[in-house]
């Protein structure tokens, strides 16, 4: 099934976009700062609520591992 139709599919992949662009952008500045509008400028924005939402992104991060691990 695709993960648009599953919502916690769906969850997971935004978490992961989440997470891959903050982590990308700590490392490489330059690759994501580059286009911030745009389709491209999706990245950026990613990235920002990555950094500035950390501690609610890694909550989530949790309860959609264990959600994963005991719920599937």
């Amino acid at each position: 099934m695709s993960a648009l139709f599953n919502f916690q599919s769906l969850l997971t992949v935004v978490l992961l976009l989440i997470c891959t662009c903050a982590y990308v952008r700590s490392i490489f500045p330059s690759l994501v700062d580059r286009h911030k509008s745009g389709f491209l400028g999706t990245f950026w924005k990613c990235a920002r609520i990555g950094e500035r939402k950390s501690p609610y992104v890694a909550a989530c991060c949790v309860i959609m591992a264990l959600s994963l691990l005991f719920w599937s």
